[in-house]
């Protein structure tokens, strides 16, 4: 039965690309014959046209997956069962999410490879472009946080992963190289890069890294946070492109690795969890649907399709298969992981794990046939994904740094992220930061919505295919985020307090932005 019920739902997040994707790529009359904004803007840093469209999205699957889709469905589980997160899943990914990135995308290609905030400006207001900046400001400084802290707790209960994590950086380094200097086969230089991941793996698995300091976490931190420092600076193609791409393979053959065992080995329905409408953390809905996060819908995927993917794409033809494509495929990885821990393990153990350690679990007893190295690849596929997402984040987060400062130094704009962000990693857990991250990040995807919203009406193109989605996700976070506010004042957190309820006036300000914009077209 499991099973059935697995392949069913491929089937339906398959169905969504080929039919409703096709319908939005009518919608907004794609042409692969108009140039982008790679060519029209080439700056050798930020607009560079990657060298195949496979490369581009292995970068940008790489840096919308992260933690989100793992770790989301994760806790989900654990608290609400897999019936509601897999209903949202489906259903959010087809009709929310992967709307949302593919209309980013889109406008973003249309409006010279402009971020989502530069849009906000030509189409609703400056004011309103303003707050949406300062508002993507605090929910990617959340995202930097959280995810240094999930690796840096990683790296510190898994420590055979370092070297096989960190080792990506200078193989990817090197394959760029092969490609873009070299100009050698891609295939080839694939082919390399896999073996050298291969043999990351193999080395890590015999010779754990461990730190032995005091507070081993500050370290690992740290440590993160420099290499983002860095990684978000360079040219997107030296490093974030090739070892994007090269994650990207790990993660489908993980997805492949459990698709076949979960095919193989069918999974029994009577003792996973089916549904809940309460738990320790509030209410299934609107919680369950933030703690999902970007296994349906996140509004950093619209940061990274107007931030660094639009500035790469080389044919808007491209632009199904990258934008939409790529969410479905986290919604396919979202649904491993969901069948992995409801299905895979019988009974979860009472002591208190980590997320990615249940998940690494989860993964080990459907990926069966892998036997001893099941468990590395589901860490390698948790830390690669992070570290994509933390230096692609902190790279969006140092342009609005000095779009919103009018700071020239890219040196200082992202200095001032990595303190800003590193003083909130080391202050709170993630688990704690994990809610309002959640809510922040899809509060986003509705503001990012709405954007694209302004745009449609602007051209008089149909504009409710986007801002339905707009006012769900915009009822959902904000009711979350309230409940949050009120757990955080209960728990004198006043930071996280503040931060929420500058999230919650930030949003509805841009909305009623919006709001003026309809009104004034109809006068």
């Amino acid at each position: 039965m499991s099973t059935l019920l697995f392949i069913g739902v491929i089937g339906l997040l398959i169905s969504g690309y080929v039919f409703f994707g096709n319908y939005l790529t009518k919608l907004f009359k794609i042409d692969p014959s108009r140039k982008t904004p790679a060519f029209t803007k080439y700056d050798g840093v930020d607009y560079v046209p990657a060298k195949n469209w496979i490369i581009l999205f292995g970068h940008h699957f790489a840096s919308i997956a992260g933690a989100g889709p793992i770790i989301g469905p994760v806790l989900a589980y654990q608290l609400w069962g897999w019936l509601g997160v897999l209903l949202w899943i489906v259903f959010g990914s087809v009709f929310l999410g992967a709307v949302h990135d593919f209309s980013s995308l889109i406008v973003s290609l249309r409006e010279e490879g402009a971020s989502i905030g530069q849009i906000a400006q030509e189409y609703i207001s400056k004011r309103a472009s303003i707050i949406f900046l300062i508002f993507l400001w605090f929910a990617l400084i959340i995202v930097i946080a959280v995810f240094a802290s999930i690796c840096a707790k990683s790296f510190i209960g898994q420590p055979q992963i370092v070297i096989s994590s960190l080792g990506l950086i200078p193989v990817s380094i090197f394959i760029g190289f092969l490609i873009y200097k070299l100009r050698i086969n891609i295939a080839l230089a694939t082919i390399i890069g896999i073996a050298c991941l291969f043999f990351l793996i193999v080395t890590g698995s015999f010779f754990p890294l461990e730190v032995s300091i005091e507070n081993s976490y500050i370290f690992w931190v740290s440590l993160l946070l420099v290499y983002a420092f860095f990684a978000s600076i360079i040219p997107v193609h030296i490093l974030l492109q090739p070892r994007d791409y090269l994650s990207s393979f790990l993660l489908l053959f993980g997805i492949a690795a459990a698709f076949v065992g979960i095919i193989l080995k069918p999974l029994s329905l009577k003792s996973a969890k089916l549904i809940s409408f309460h738990s320790s953390a509030g209410p299934l809905f609107p919680i369950m649907f933030i703690t999902v996060a970007c296994g349906a819908i996140s509004g950093f995927h619209s940061l990274v399709s107007s931030g660094t993917t639009s500035k790469q794409l080389v044919q808007e033809n491209d632009a199904k298969k990258i934008g939409y494509g790529a969410m479905i495929l986290e919604a396919v990885l979202a649904t491993v992981v969901l069948f992995s821990l409801a299905f895979g393990i019988k009974n979860i153990p009472q002591e208190r794990l980590e997320a990615g350690e249940l998940f690494s679990l989860g993964f080990s007893s459907v990926s069966f046939f892998l036997g001893r190295y099941a468990k590395f690849i589901a860490f390698m596929m948790l830390n690669a994904f992070i570290l994509t997402t933390l230096d692609t984040a902190t790279r969006i987060t140092r342009l609005l740094t000095q779009e919103l400062l009018k700071i020239k130094n890219k040196w200082f704009a992202t200095t001032i992220v990595i303190i800003v962000a590193g003083y909130l990693a080391l202050m709170e857990k993630w688990q704690v930061l994990w809610p309002i991250f959640g809510a922040s990040n899809q509060l986003v995807a509705a503001l990012a919505l709405v954007v694209v919203s302004a745009w449609l009406f602007h051209k008089g193109k149909k504009y409710k295919v986007t801002f339905i989605p707009a006012v769900i996700m915009v009822i959902i976070t904000i009711s979350a985020l309230l409940l949050k506010i009120r757990d955080f004042l209960n728990n004198q957190k006043y930071l996280l307090s503040f931060i929420g309820v500058i999230l919650i006036i930030l949003g509805i300000f841009t909305i009623f932005e919006f709001r003026k914009v309809v009104k004034r077209k109809f006068k």
